[in-house]
């Protein structure tokens, strides 16, 4: 079973011109839509997000303090 298309037929709307133009003042047809959630949304905790953050910021001090390391190493400053 194949289902209608939303739009309307063109060949069938009045006040299109040739080629599906809308003359000028007339409203163009519109497809019939539903938008929006079907139920509320959760919040999300502010504790993940900061727990991220600090997170975050471990592992990017980690990381410069290695490349830091090596570096020094490699450089012969210890």
């Amino acid at each position: 079973m194949t289902a209608t298309p939303p739009d309307p037929d063109p060949d069938r709307t009045p006040g299109l011109e040739e080629g599906s133009g809308v003359r000028q003042g007339d409203t163009p047809p519109d497809s019939a839509q539903t938008s929006g959630l079907s139920h509320d949304q959760p919040i999300p905790s502010k504790a993940t997000s900061v727990g991220f953050l600090i997170a975050t910021a471990v592992l990017t001090l980690l990381i410069a303090g290695l490349i830091v390391a090596l570096g020094g190493n490699l450089f012969g400053l210890w």
